[in-house]
């Protein structure tokens, strides 16, 4: 494989120019009036000085504590108002000069950290700062440390904002919204002390059944790209020192999204050449938008666990992209390289191949501990090694100014946490995320001045259900439900019956009948079904860890997706479909509204049910935002980022399929249900007028793909246009399809627009048998369209030249 330079963007280079120090006093110099005789306590210096000058004084045991990432969430004490640093952070800081924690401001079951013995956004500021006053004050060498927090959707601690999760951040092809959002979230995460956050997901998912889906992107290399470069601008910013930006965590590398078997975790089947085209643009994308930090994923490529993987960590990351931030693992990633994967028979192998192959830091921590030392002494692990590991933690935490400035003004954390202005954006990301998969005769959008309507369901007036996976406590009032939605949009003279009718999985308890009496009666029903990835808040924990046992209203938890939950089905669970098929027959206009975090087997709504509108998990104003939609004050846009199947027998199902025989089964036809691209409006539109200009000199190529586009309705709205390309006759098996471009136009009532595409060779190259990327000369088709099947304009453009690539 050649290594190829790569371009380097502003923002990137923003951040080395801050980490190597350029334009600073050249190396051991010290600015005029600076008193520090320590170099690398010297704010003036050049930070890769600091970073030698640092690593020559720190011992083999402190050196290593720098790559460990504990748990953190029993490092601080609440007393009250009050808190502080515990026993065991004192404890592990002794013993292990930790240089790392993560999670320390979670909240949720497993930590035991509830809205009364969790901490505020105040407090939070509080305890982080107790920590870095310790570290800074009581430690031989003053290092501040390193806070990791998830933010997938929102910084997973009490207080904060709770957006979309990411299939429906997705679902709103909007990459600026989404980046707007990234930085809303980065702000809240490090007024409180934070300053990685975990995310984006940046994996791709062909398979719906694994447990994860919510917090992916879909199934389409170039949509996810799009997220994960908005999110990464929105986490880091241009200034990673600015005190309202995090480092982010690219996850999960790499091929962890469509297992075998939907086995969280399982192995991933790939090619070489499909690992490259389909799985490694998305990291490659985020990186060039200047990514600092990427998680290990658990699985194996190839019989290689990725947490041991060199090519990926060395050849892929560091040779060919030209990546400079930080490695981590995924937690107890090092240890499931001897206990999952069985390639090492000891904790010490595990740790040697993992630290040799090019992972930096250990999340949890069990693995680059003692084992990892013994290593070092032994010379299975080079000090050389070790050290450029520790020096790109260190080189971070100078970047970040955490030596001048370990500390957060906890005034501002209170006052700037959960606002206002946060809670209207997670409203805008949710409306902008929801699906009107269909729209029958026009039922939607529904009258406000309806006489009586029925609101029936198990994810209708459930808060958690509507959040999805890595969501904190959240107070009642905070969480606006459908229903509640609903009661706030209609006339004050409409009358909203509720009915729950069943749960997500239990089978023992319904009020089916009690809810088609309810729907018998009213004028319209919207019926809220789905799925859950909420996990168990209502429980109470003794100080050992053991719950607090009290009576369930129902035997059975709803939780069917989020992590570790795999499905063999994609079937609606427990009594929903009996309920769904109930409603149904008493005849009343009904709208089916999902909640949910993976595609479910909608293939009898499909054909029975009028209106269906798909809102995955909405957060915290999820009610108001699906309210919106279902009573026409917000004309719906979303797009499906990935394909809705009709049976798990089709799986993988997903719309850029390489070119080959794709035919239909004895049961059923080969199609999904709803395509990728798939999504309804309120309004209509006309493409008209393609054309395809080819600009080449050279090796330089440029494509100008333009038409016009329409609204044809009286109503306005946003279209989402998408182009796709096909390459016609290729060296090696290219897809059917494959998007390039997408934008999300807004048009008034009767309004048209010039819309213009620029193909660039990045976007028509492929990965020959040479393993070189180039752009072959011949036809592509080109096709623009409201989805991957709904295609208005087909058109095509020709390639004289062969056009060379970079990587």
């Amino acid at each position: 494989m050649r290594t190829k330079n790569i371009a380097i963007p502003r923002s990137y280079l923003m951040v080395f120019t801050m980490i190597l120090g350029l334009g600073s006093p050249a190396l051991g110099q010290v600015k005029k009036g600076n008193t520090s005789t320590v170099l690398y306590k010297n704010a003036s210096a050049p930070v890769d000085a600091r970073v030698k000058d640092l690593l020559k004084r720190m011992t083999l045991e402190e050196k290593v504590g720098q790559l460990c990432t504990l748990l953190g969430w029993d490092m601080y004490d609440k007393k009250g108002d009050s808190v502080g640093v515990s026993e065991a952070f004192k404890t592990v800081i002794s013993k292990r000069y930790i240089g790392s924690f993560w999670a320390t401001l979670r909240a949720d079951p497993w930590t035991k950290k509830t809205l009364v013995t969790g901490l505020t956004p105040k407090l939070s500021a509080k305890a982080t700062n107790a920590l870095q006053k310790y570290m800074m004050e009581n430690t031989r060498l003053g290092i501040p440390l390193l806070l990791a927090e998830e933010c997938p959707h929102g910084h997973m601690a009490i207080g904060t904002t709770v957006f979309s999760t990411s299939i429906g951040q997705a679902s709103t092809w909007d990459p600026a919204l989404i980046q707007e959002m990234a930085a809303t979230i980065a702000k809240e995460a490090r007024l409180q002390g934070a300053h990685i956050g975990y995310g984006p997901v940046l994996d791709l998912v062909r398979e719906p059944r694994w447990s994860r889906l919510e917090e992916t992107y879909g199934e389409d290399p170039y949509l996810i790209s799009q997220m994960g470069i908005s999110m990464v601008k929105g986490f880091q910013g241009n200034n990673i020192n600015s005190g309202s930006n995090v480092i982010s965590t690219l996850k999960h590398f790499t091929a962890y999204g469509s297992p075998e078997g939907g086995h969280n975790g399982g192995i991933a089947l790939t090619g070489l050449r499909d690992l490259y085209s389909s799985y490694l643009p998305p990291f490659q994308a985020a990186i060039k938008a200047g990514a600092l930090s990427i998680m290990a994923s658990y699985n194996s490529i190839d019989g290689v666990p990725c947490s041991s993987n060199s090519f990926l960590l060395k050849d892929v990351l560091v040779k060919q992209w030209g990546f400079r931030g930080f490695t981590v693992s995924d937690l107890g990633g090092i240890p499931g390289v001897r206990s999952n994967h069985h390639v090492a028979a000891t904790m010490e192998e595990a740790a040697t191949l993992s630290i040799n192959a090019g992972l930096d830091a250990d999340l949890g921590g069990e693995a680059y501990g003692d084992a990892l030392m013994k290593a070092v002494n032994e010379k299975k692990v080079t000090m050389a090694t070790l050290d450029t590991a520790v020096a790109h933690v260190l080189r971070l935490k100078f970047a970040m100014g955490l030596f001048e400035h370990p500390y957060v003004d906890a005034d501002v954390a209170e006052k700037s946490v959960g606002t206002a202005e946060n809670k209207a954006l997670a409203k805008r990301v949710a409306a902008e995320s929801i699906v009107l998969m269909k729209n029958e005769n026009g039922l939607l959008p529904l009258n406000k001045a309806i006489k009586h309507l029925a609101v029936i369901g198990p994810n209708a007036d459930n808060i958690y259900n509507q959040l999805g996976d890595y969501t904190a406590p959240q107070s009642q009032e905070k969480i606006v439900t459908v229903l509640e939605g609903i009661k706030a949009k209609v006339s004050p003279d409409t009358k909203v019956t509720y009915v729950k009718g069943c749960a997500i999985r239990d089978t023992a308890h319904s009020s089916i009948n009690e809810a088609v009496a309810a729907a018998q009666q009213a004028d319209a029903v919207v019926i809220v079904l789905g799925g859950s990835s909420a996990r168990d808040f209502e429980t109470s924990y003794q100080s050992t860890g053991a719950a607090e046992v009290k009576s369930a209203e129902v035997a059975v938890s709803d939780m069917e997706s989020g992590e570790g939950y795999d499905r063999v089905s994609l079937d609606l669970m427990g009594l929903q479909s009996r309920l769904l098929e109930r409603i149904m027959a008493t005849g009343k206009p009904v709208v089916l509204v999902l909640i949910e975090g993976r595609p479910l087997n909608i293939n009898w709504a499909a054909q029975h049910v009028p209106a269906i509108v798909n809102a995955w998990y909405p957060g915290q104003e999820g009610g108001n935002a699906v309210a919106d939609v279902l009573f026409g004050d917000y004309n719906p846009a979303g797009r499906l980022p990935v394909s809705i199947p009709k049976s798990v027998g089709q799986l993988p199902v997903y719309y850029n399929y390489k070119s080959a025989s794709r035919h239909d089964y004895v049961e059923m036809d080969a199609k999904p249900l709803y395509s990728f691209g798939h999504g309804l409006s309120y309004s209509t539109f006309d493409y008209q007028d393609l054309k395809a200009n080819v600009q080449a000199t050279g090796n330089n190529l440029k494509v100008s793909v333009t038409f016009t586009l329409k609204n044809t309705s009286k109503v306005a709205g946003d279209e989402v246009a998408q182009l796709y390309i096909r390459d016609d006759a290729s060296s090696v098996v290219t897809a059917v399809k494959q998007l390039k471009k997408f934008k999300r136009i807004h048009l008034a009532a009767g309004e048209q627009q010039a819309v213009t595409f620029e193909l660039l060779p990045e976007d028509l190259k492929l990965l020959n048998v040479d393993m070189k990327w180039v752009v072959e000369p011949g036809t592509f088709s080109v096709m623009v369209g409201a989805s991957s099947e709904d295609i208005r304009l087909k058109g095509s453009f020709e390639v004289k030249q062969q056009v060379l690539c970079k990587y």
